[in-house]
């Protein structure tokens, strides 16, 4: 069975705006493939000194990293939701980083939240058991 892949909305972003979004999408893609373990202790490391980020701040870093990279534009949620969450990092931010399961169908899914709420996430998002997080300090 497959399932249909929609594409988000991409903004174009001027080239001095996409450098720092393709820096972070080339951060995220070698953390992606690491054991969940060391992928959470890795993102707890990096969000150190970080404030918390603001749902703006988190829905600006997700457009510019769908913006530049067509898989984070797919269902790459994974490499989306740790890209977006490094790029608000370099900008002095950290969102929620999360992941989570829904049983009925069965899916994983990856995503950032800020203020409480799942960012630039469809409703759906809701019916996932959250399994693992790293919030802001």
């Amino acid at each position: 069975m497959s399932t249909p892949v929609i594409l988000e909305h991409r903004t174009h972003l001027p080239l001095h705006h996409r450098v720092l979004p393709l820096l972070a999408v080339a951060a995220a893609t070698p953390l992606v493939h690491l054991r969940p373990h060391r992928l959470r202790k890795t993102l707890e490391l990096v969000r150190r000194g970080a404030r918390p980020a603001t749902a703006a701040q988190a829905h600006a870093a997700r457009t510019a990293v769908v913006s530049v990279n067509l898989r984070c534009s797919g269902q790459d949620c994974l490499r989306r939701s740790v890209a977006t969450a490094l790029l608000c990092r370099a900008r002095g931010t950290w969102p929620t980083w999360c992941t989570g399961v829904r049983t009925h169908p069965f899916a994983a899914h990856a995503w950032i939240e800020a203020q409480g709420h799942p960012v630039g996430e469809p409703a759906s998002t809701a019916s996932f058991h959250t399994l693992l997080t790293v919030p802001p300090r």
